[in-house]
C-alpha cells in the first residue's frame, strides 16, 4: 500500500532528513521514503571513531545532529583535516556502490546523531528501483565537479579569497560562529598555518571577523563574499 506524505513523514522518521539532504533531495516521495525505510539511527560521543582509513565500505551516513570531521594521517603520523562535516550532510557515498575499503578517518566532534544505510540494504533496493541509480550517478558527478573547483581555486585564487570561500561554505552549515582551529582551515585551503593566521588576522583588524580559541566568527559577512570572488595569483 503506498503513503501518502503525511503518512510518510510520521511513520519514517528519517523522510525528512533524507528530504532536505543534497544527496536525496530531488528524489520523489515515493523513492524518498523507500530510502527512508533502510535507515537506522545512530548516536556517537565526542571523540568517538565511526570507522578508520581502510575499514569496510559498508554503509553511507548522514549527519542530524552535531559534526563528523573527516581526517587522514600521513605515515609520519601527521593529521590532516579534509572536511568537516554538519546536519544534512552526506558521506561514505561511493561505500553503497564499490564497498571499497575506506579512504579516511570519521570522528564525531561533539555529540553526534547519524543515520546509516548499509550498502546490502541499498543495494537491494536499486535492482527493485533502477531510476534511483540514476540519480545517484549525477550526484557522484556532483562531488567531481566539486573535487575540480577545488583544484581550480588552488591555481586561480588567492590565498585570501580560498580562505573567505572555505569559511562561508563553513557557515552555510554551521552558522556564522564556526568551531574549527587554524590547522583545519590551512588543511581545506591548501596553505600554512601561519599564512593563514596572517590573513585571518588581517580580517579580525578590519572587523570582518572575531578570532576565539578553535573558532572563527563572522561578523562582516559581506566582506568575505567580496574577497571570495576576486581571482589573481597573488600570494596574500
Amino acid at each position: 500500500m503506498r503513503l501518502d506524505g503525511e503518512q510518510i513523514r510520521k511513520d519514517l522518521p528519517f523522510f525528512s532528513a533524507l528530504s532536505v539532504s543534497s544527496f536525496f533531495s530531488a528524489l520523489g516521495p515515493d523513492e524518498i521514503a523507500q530510502i527512508a525505510a533502510l535507515c537506522t539511527s545512530r548516536k556517537m560521543h565526542d571523540g568517538e571513531t565511526l570507522f578508520l582509513k581502510g575499514d569496510p565500505g559498508d554503509a553511507l551516513y548522514g549527519v542530524r545532529r552535531g559534526q563528523i570531521t573527516i581526517t587522514t594521517t600521513t605515515d609520519a603520523g601527521r593529521q590532516f583535516t579534509l572536511n568537516i562535516l554538519g546536519p544534512g550532510d552526506i558521506f561514505g557515498e561511493l561505500a553503497l556502490l564499490d564497498g571499497h575499503p575506506r579512504s579516511a578517518d570519521a570522528v564525531a566532534s561533539g555529540s553526534v546523531e547519524l543515520f546509516m544505510i548499509r550498502r546490502s540494504d541499498f543495494q537491494d533496493l536499486l535492482k527493485r528501483r533502477p531510476e534511483i541509480t540514476t540519480r545517484i550517478i549525477e550526484l557522484l558527478c556532483e562531488r567531481v565537479r566539486f573535487s575540480s573547483e577545488r583544484l581550480e581555486e588552488a591555481s586561480l585564487l588567492s590565498l585570501r579569497s580560498r580562505l573567505a570561500r572555505r569559511l562561508l561554505k563553513l557557515a552555510e552549515d554551521f552558522g556564522e560562529e564556526i568551531d574549527i582551529t587554524q590547522e583545519e582551515l590551512s588543511v581545506l585551503v591548501g596553505a600554512g598555518r601561519e599564512t593563514v593566521n596572517r590573513q585571518l588576522q588581517k580580517w579580525r583588524k578590519s572587523g570582518a571577523v572575531e578570532l576565539g580559541r578553535a573558532r572563527v566568527k563572522i561578523i562582516d559577512i559581506r566582506r568575505l563574499q567580496q574577497e571570495a570572488v576576486e581571482r589573481d595569483r597573488d600570494s596574500q
